[in-house]
C-alpha cells in the first residue's frame, strides 16, 4: 500500500494544499480536477473579494513550494479570480504532472468489495472510479483526500431544504450566486430583485445591488430572511477580528438603513409562480410578495455524498459533516465562529484511509475559514504518513466573528411576536447605525 498514491479530489485551495503536504512527506499525490482549472470552483467567484487576506490564504507547505521559485504572496484581500491566477495556478504547475484536469470522481469504494463487505477494509486498497474525456478509468490508492468543496451543490429556494414548486420552472428567473454587474449589468439594473439568504454571501450581493440601486433608478432590493427576527445577521461589526468582515455587515447595515434594501423576516418560500417575465414569491404560510423579475438564492450549500456511496462514512444527522466534528460547527449551537482545535482524529470515518476536508468537511455547516482546511490537510497528512504525533498535534485559533449564542433553525428571539417565528411575514423597519468610515 505505501507504493499507491493518495488520490486527491479537487484542484482547489483544499486540494492542492493536500496535495503540496503530501509531496513534501515524500508522498505522490494524484489530483483529479473535475473542471478544466486549478481552481474552477473559485473562478466562477472571480468578482467577489474576500475578506481574509493573503497571509491567511496560502498554504505553509505550498508556501514552501513555491518561494525557491520566486514566488511571493501578494499583499491585501484579494478577489476570487487574483487568489486563482496569483496563487493556485502558480502552485499547480509548480505541481506539474500531479495534477489532472476534466477528470470527475463518480466512485470510490474498497477493491473488490462493496460497503457490505467487513473482510479486507484493512488490507485492500481504495479504488477511484473516474470519469475523463476519454472514458473511464479506475485508480487504485492508498487513501482518498476529499477537497472537493461544495460549491457545486447550492441550497434551493424552497424553505423546506427542497427545491420549491416552479423553482425548477423558474431557473431562468433564479440565480445562485452573488451578480457580476461586470457581465450581468443589464440582467440586474432596473429590476426588482429578490435576495434569499443570511450568510456572508447574501450580505455580499445586497451591499453589491444596493450601490446598483444608487446607479439604476428603478431598481429595488427585497432581502428575504427566514428567520423571524433581523438580530445578529449583520454580524460582529468592529468586534469581529476579520476586519473586513466586519465592514461588510456593517455596509449591509447602511445599505438597508438608507432604505435601499427592504428586509422582510419570517419568509420561508414554498412556491415560485411564473407571471410572465416575473415571478411571484409565496411562503410556507400563504405570504405572497409583489412580482421580481429576478431572484438572487444564497441559501448555503451542501455536500455531494453521491460518489462516496459504496465507503463507509459517519456523518452527523444533522450536518453531514464527521461525527466527531459536528458539534465543533453545529449553528444550532453556536455561531462564534470559534472552532476547536481539530484534524485526522475528528475527520476520520469507519472507513480506513478516507477523509473528507476543507469546506467539505462542514457538511451544511457555514462560517468556515480557508485556514481551517489547511491544519486539516496538514494533520490528514502527517496521519496517512504514519507519523501520528504531528496528525494530534493541532494547533489551530481562529478569529472570532464578534457573534455569540446559537443561532438555530429560525433564530426567532424570545421576545418575538406571540406567533413566534413562524408568526407570519412581517417587513421589518431597521433603525440601525451606519458604519464608520474606519471601518468600511
Amino acid at each position: 500500500m505505501s507504493e499507491l498514491p493518495v488520490v486527491v479530489v479537487g484542484a482547489g485551495p483544499g486540494g492542492l494544499s493536500a496535495a503540496a503536504n503530501l509531496l513534501e512527506r515524500g508522498i505522490r499525490p494524484v489530483v483529479l480536477e473535475a473542471g478544466p482549472r486549478a481552481g474552477a470552483a473559485v473562478a466562477e467567484w472571480n468578482h467577489v473579494r474576500l475578506f481574509s487576506q493573503w497571509s491567511e490564504l496560502v498554504d505553509p507547505a505550498a508556501r514552501r513550494l513555491l518561494e525557491p521559485t520566486g514566488w511571493s504572496a501578494p499583499r491585501g484581500y484579494p478577489t476570487g479570480g487574483e487568489w486563482v491566477a496569483d496563487y493556485l495556478e502558480p502552485l499547480s504547475k509548480e505541481l506539474g504532472e500531479h495534477v489532472r484536469y476534466d477528470s470527475r470522481v463518480v466512485g470510490v469504494a474498497r477493491r473488490g468489495r462493496d460497503r457490505v463487505v467487513d473482510a479486507g477494509r484493512d488490507s485492500e486498497p481504495l479504488t477511484v472510479h473516474v470519469q475523463t474525456p476519454q472514458g473511464e478509468e479506475r485508480i487504485t490508492a492508498r487513501a482518498v483526500i476529499d477537497a472537493s468543496g461544495t460549491w457545486g451543490t447550492p441550497n434551493p429556494l424552497g424553505g423546506d431544504g427542497l427545491p420549491a414548486v416552479g423553482e425548477k420552472a423558474a431557473a431562468d428567473r433564479i440565480a445562485y450566486r452573488v451578480p457580476d454587474l461586470n457581465e450581468e449589468l443589464e440582467r440586474y439594473a432596473g429590476k426588482r430583485i429578490a435576495v434569499a439568504g443570511s450568510g456572508h454571501s447574501a450580505l455580499t450581493a445586497l451591499v453589491v445591488l444596493a450601490e446598483l440601486a444608487e446607479r439604476h433608478p428603478g431598481t429595488h432590493v427585497t432581502w428575504l430572511l427566514r428567520r423571524g427576527a433581523v438580530g445578529n445577521v449583520f454580524g460582529g461589526g468592529e468586534a469581529d477580528q476579520l476586519p473586513a468582515r466586519g465592514a461588510l455587515g456593517l455596509r449591509a447595515k447602511a445599505a438597508a438603513k438608507a432604505g435601499a434594501v427592504e428586509v422582510v423576516t419570517g419568509f420561508r418560500t414554498a412556491v415560485v409562480e411564473r407571471q410572465g417575465e416575473q415571478v411571484v414569491l409565496e411562503s410556507e404560510d400563504g405570504h405572497r410578495l409583489e412580482p421580481v423579475d429576478e431572484v438572487v438564492v444564497l441559501t448555503g450549500f451542501r455536500p455531494d455524498l453521491s460518489f462516496l456511496s459504496e465507503v463507509r462514512l459517519e456523518l452527523d444527522p444533522v450536518l453531514q459533516a464527521p461525527v466527531r466534528l459536528a458539534p465543533l460547527i453545529d449553528p444550532n449551537v453556536h455561531s462564534c465562529g470559534t472552532v476547536y482545535p481539530h484534524g485526522a482524529d475528528e475527520l476520520r470515518h469507519p472507513e480506513p484511509g478516507v477523509y473528507l476536508v476543507g469546506m467539505k468537511s462542514y457538511g451544511r455547516a457555514p462560517t468556515f475559514l480557508t485556514l481551517t482546511g489547511y491544519e486539516q490537510v496538514r494533520s490528514v497528512v502527517a496521519e496517512i504518513a504514519g507519523d501520528h504525533e504531528s496528525a494530534g498535534r493541532v494547533e489551530l485559533t481562529l478569529p472570532e466573528t464578534g457573534v455569540c449564542g446559537g443561532s438555530g433553525v429560525f433564530d426567532a428571539e424570545p421576545e418575538a411576536s406571540s406567533g413566534g417565528c413562524c408568526g407570519g411575514l412581517q417587513v421589518a423597519e431597521l433603525t440601525l447605525s451606519a458604519p464608520s468610515a474606519r471601518s468600511c
